[in-house]
């Protein structure tokens, strides 16, 4: 029995469809990059069908690009869905995308020129299962040195860095994270540490609601943090930046104003690395 979305032989022709875009001087290699783009715009994989609709393709030129780039490894046909997905070779490519730390080069002069602005220690961070891990650190003149130094992981659900990515995460994401009382540890004795999902969903809400989180205390005594999250162009969290200062030496009354630099700083990098536009 034919496939249906692998055999188009024997569809009457379609007609071409107008876009209104330019006409590409390399079409082939156009379309196969927008056909990758959709593809990881998506949550899950996509029929062929859906690909030619939704980019206003012929049929038969999806399907031959479909078929070039699965045997390159770039999408794979889930044949009981009879759709496509992005493959191996994809994902090598995201590999190779963390190895050249790209993030790390575009973060590191902005939170530069947050630190002079502010006077306070920055860093960037992403998440890595449970716990964030530091990719950038730029610290002030004159301030104490932090355990959030570049390589170190530290629970996501104890510093302002990893609530800022929680929050942007959906709420299935986050329960999947912290199934149980097991998931959860703390660094230091804390009048009232984040120990359970109820609590961390509580507080989860609060960072929404207000546009950054915060940090009092749970990693380091006596230093508080606020963050932001960097989204891509679903609003899908790909790291967050935070300032860290001493909290003797910072009222709570002066931090949405620090707040408002890092969240500024944020949307800066999640435009870079081609985020969501603002406005």
């Amino acid at each position: 029995m034919n496939n249906p979305e692998r055999n188009p032989s024997g569809a009457t022709p379609e007609r071409k469809r107008t876009t209104g875009r330019p006409p590409s001087k390399v079409p082939a290699a156009e379309n196969t990059l927008r056909i990758l783009k959709l593809l990881s715009s998506k949550r899950g994989p996509l029929a062929a069908s859906t690909i030619a609709t939704t980019l206003e393709l012929p049929r038969s030129s999806v399907y031959h690009l479909l078929g070039v780039m699965e045997q390159s490894g770039f999408v794979m046909h889930l044949h009981e869905e009879q759709r496509y997905g992005l493959g191996v070779a994809a994902f090598e490519l995201s590999s190779a995308y963390s190895r050249q730390e790209p993030l790390s080069r575009l973060g590191r002069p902005l939170l530069a020129n947050l630190v002079d602005k502010l006077g306070e220690s920055a860093h960037l961070a992403v998440l890595h299962g449970r716990d964030v891990l530091y990719i950038v650190e730029e610290r002030a003149k004159n301030r104490p040195s932090l355990v959030t130094d570049v390589g170190v992981r530290l629970p996501s659900h104890l510093t302002a860095s990893g609530r800022a990515i929680l929050a942007a995460l959906p709420k299935s994401q986050v329960r999947a994270l912290y199934p149980n009382a097991a998931a959860f540890s703390s660094l230091t004795e804390v009048p009232e540490p984040i120990s359970k999902y109820s609590t961390l969903s509580a507080h989860l809400d609060q960072v929404r609601i207000r546009g950054y989180s915060t940090e009092h205390g749970e990693v380091t005594d006596g230093f508080g943090s606020v963050a932001a999250a960097v989204t891509d162009h679903l609003g899908w969290p790909v790291a967050a930046v935070a300032v860290t200062f001493l909290e003797e030496k910072t009222p709570e009354e002066k931090w949405p104003a620090l707040a408002a630099r890092v969240i500024k700083v944020a949307g800066e990098l999640s435009n870079r690395i081609y985020g969501r536009l603002e406005g």
